[in-house]
């Protein structure tokens, strides 16, 4: 911990007992719950950003949308837009906030909603011709206002919230006794072999209660990228000097991606969910007309293609990723259960 964050730590103490009163409000229903007499599922985390709750909904929504009517929910992080959002084919990020725009572009056939208040979001979804079945509540964890179905907490392998401490010296939004609400914990971004004994280990770390179950997940990135002018192999990247532009929360795993495939790359690195400026562009654009040679690319995620990126520049190309359940047919079957 910096000296700085060192610093910081009283007005920790003071955060952390603030929001454990407002929970204890919560538990004790001296603020109230609502409940609702169908499959609401919330994904979220305890640490700011950075677990992978975009791939998780993904996977969630793959797994769910064949057979039942889906609706993903969200806060809509920097919209510019007010209230109940409705995703539709002329939404924009500044409307919705860029993950619910790449949800509702990748998957035609679900509703996809912005709400800050999640309550009134899910009731006017309800409210639809032909409305959905299960309401998947991103980045709702702190959300104590709905009394959802099935709790789902991530957590990154690397950076485990038990070795974390609340804000502002640490990245917790609020204290890890907050995990107790969930009934699925994911630890995320896990190395694709992870042993056997390491997910044992950290299941202990974690110290799950009775009623709490334990899955890992790893990053499984698209074989080919994606641009304006069609899909580019990932096999055929290193022939390509490439300008990495990132503005994410954790660009870390996609960094070591490109080093173990022996890719030459400058990474351009922003904070996460960067309104990239028009003179962030032209900064951009200066740097990749400096590098060397005639074959180059611009490499970014696909959340900053859909808010930034995705207007035109035929050296723009982004790389899909899928988050994979280790114990996928257990965790399947496990939300199948609740949902039926």
């Amino acid at each position: 911990m910096s000296i700085f964050r060192k610093i910081l730590f009283p007005f920790s103490l003071i955060y952390s007992a603030i929001i454990s009163i407002r929970n204890v409000a919560y538990d004790k229903g001296i603020l109230p719950s609502r409940s609702f007499d169908f499959p609401i599922i919330v994904v979220g985390n305890l640490n700011v950003g950075g677990t992978g709750k975009s791939p998780h909904i993904e996977y969630l929504i793959r797994l769910l949308n064949k057979k039942y009517k889906i609706a993903v929910l969200s806060r809509g992080y920097k919209r510019k837009s007010k209230g109940f959002q409705l995703a539709d084919e002329n939404s924009t990020a500044s409307q919705l906030g860029d993950e619910p725009l790449q949800f509702y572009r990748k998957f035609k056939d679900i509703f996809v909603a912005v709400d800050t208040n999640r309550v009134n979001g899910i009731i006017s979804l309800r409210r639809l011709n032909d409305p959905p079945e299960i309401i998947l509540l991103d980045d709702a964890f702190q959300h104590r206002s709905v009394k959802a179905g099935l709790f789902i907490l991530l957590t990154s392998f690397d950076d485990l919230y038990v070795d974390d401490l609340v804000l502002p010296s640490g990245n917790l939004r609020e204290n890890r006794k907050g995990a107790r609400r969930a009934d699925i914990i994911i630890v995320t971004k896990c190395p694709s072999n992870i042993s056997k004994e390491d997910r044992l280990k950290i299941s202990k770390k974690l110290k799950l209660k009775k009623h709490q179950l334990i899955f890992f997940s790893t990053i499984v990135y698209s074989e080919s990228l994606i641009g304006v002018n069609g899909e580019l192999s990932v096999s055929r990247l290193n022939e390509f000097k490439v300008l990495l532009v990132t503005g994410i929360a954790n660009s870390k795993p996609l960094e070591q991606y490109l080093e173990s495939l022996n890719i030459d790359f400058h990474h351009l690195k922003y904070r996460d969910h960067y309104s990239f400026s028009k003179l962030d562009k032209e900064k951009i654009n200066r740097k990749f007309e400096g590098m060397k040679g005639n074959k180059k690319i611009i490499l970014t995620t696909e959340k900053d293609y859909v808010r930034a990126f995705s207007n035109g520049n035929e050296h723009f190309y982004y790389l899909t990723i899928l988050s994979k359940i280790l114990e996928e047919e257990a965790f399947n079957e496990e939300i199948l259960n609740y949902v039926r």
